[in-house]
């Protein structure tokens, strides 16, 4: 009697553990959804916001290409800004076409404009850019300069455009596009016929002189993956820094197509990094063949993953700009018809899942990136034919 006493005792205790048991389960699930709901966004909010801090917290830059005109004029696109970048980089408005439209007449309303707003929210800017082919006024296009005024030229942009912003723009495009479109060649552009291939190491050590605490850059696009003309690039990079020329950093543009970008992108950023130069991918957009769906947004997500992950994997990679702010602000469609949606906010100034990828990649470790699918490589692609009529507004 006693035993079946003890028995049922140790019956009804186990019982009770089993229901005390199930209630501590229960508890716990409780919480871990309580925690759930506050972490996780609702309808209509963004955990995006927080890519500032991400970014900030593994010491790189994210940055974002801007327009004068929506940036002074349009709260809802200064809101983007302001709350998922760090960084802005002029779109245009720092391009010697608008600086300085014609000789010793200088319009600083454009630049002015995005450093005043850059400093009054707390962002660093990149200064874009100084020697390019493109957007070039009249009178220096067309006109007709023997070295030495070439020389002068140059020498008075300088020091007028990052004169103004010393100790105010931490790194310039000095040379942006050097090499043809197609091939490693130099471009024959407007400086190499005048002065020859040390155009690009005199253009350096002026604007170190205008600016010693600037970081100097050589900006430029196909270059991303390896190949002759990234090949032709490092070369010059090499011998520019054996002639003690004062080039800091390599921009990869990342002007990708979907499906196309390139498997070994932190290889050949690592091999720049190596030589001593900081790297950034500094223009990047991943355009999307029309008609989009959301099986193609689902895939450029990852392709934005990856590119933050292998700027994460590389430690000379100071930042990732986006090239646009929204697709109603891109300059994709214009100048690759059939194509769009490059961006990682819509027309509607809506996130799409390609900031969501970004989000991942700076919520991970510092690590090898990790390839999407339907990702390919590039550097052996055949150029579309809208590829090869480039240029425009961006680079």
């Amino acid at each position: 009697m006693r035993e079946a006493v003890r028995n049922g005792w140790r019956s009804a205790t186990r019982g009770r553990g089993v229901l005390l048991s199930a209630g501590a389960v229960c508890v716990v699930i409780f919480l871990v959804v309580a925690i759930v709901v506050l972490v996780l966004p609702g309808p209509g909010e963004e955990p995006e916001s927080e890519l500032p801090a991400l970014a900030e917290a593994h010491g790189i830059e994210l940055g974002v290409a801007v327009a004068v005109n929506p940036l002074t004029h349009d709260p809802g696109y200064q809101d983007l800004v302001t709350d998922h970048y760090t960084s802005v980089t002029a779109e245009n408005t720092m391009k010697w076409q608008y600086v300085q439209p014609e000789r010793y007449e200088f319009d600083w309303s454009g630049p002015d404009a995005v450093v005043d707003f850059a400093e009054d929210h707390g962002l660093s800017v990149r200064g874009h850019t100084l020697l390019w082919h493109n957007q070039q006024p009249d009178w220096l296009a067309r006109g007709s300069f023997d070295a030495g005024e070439l020389r002068t030229v140059m020498r008075e942009h300088t020091e007028a455009l990052l004169g103004r912003y010393e100790g105010r723009i931490d790194s310039w495009d000095v040379i942006n596009e050097p090499f043809e479109d197609d091939n490693p060649e130099l471009r024959e552009n407007l400086w190499l016929q005048t002065l020859g291939e040390d155009y690009i190491a005199e253009a350096l050590r002026t604007a170190h002189e205008v600016d010693p605490r600037a970081k100097l850059y050589i900006n430029e696009f196909g270059v991303e993956g390896g190949g002759e003309k990234a090949d032709a690039l490092y070369a010059l990079a090499s011998d520019l820094l054996e002639q003690g020329a004062p080039l800091h950093g390599i921009g990869f543009q990342g002007h990708f197509v979907h499906g196309n970008v390139p498997p070994d992108l932190a290889e050949n950023m690592q091999r720049f990094a190596d030589l001593g130069l900081d790297v950034e991918i500094s223009e990047l957009d991943v355009r999307i063949p029309e008609p989009v769906g959301e099986e193609q947004l689902t895939e450029q997500a990852e392709e934005y993953r990856y590119v933050v992950e292998s700027c994460l994997a590389v430690s000379r990679c100071v930042g990732v700009s986006v090239w646009g702010v929204a697709d109603s602000h891109s300059w994709i469609p214009e100048w690759f018809p059939g194509y769009t949606a490059a961006l990682p906010f819509d027309e509607d100034y809506a996130p799409k899942p390609a900031l969501g990828g970004m989000v991942e990649a700076l919520s991970r470790d510092r690590r090898t990136p990790s390839r999407g699918r339907r990702q390919g490589p590039s550097r052996n692609a055949p150029a579309r034919p809208q590829e090869r009529k480039r240029r425009r507004t961006a680079g």
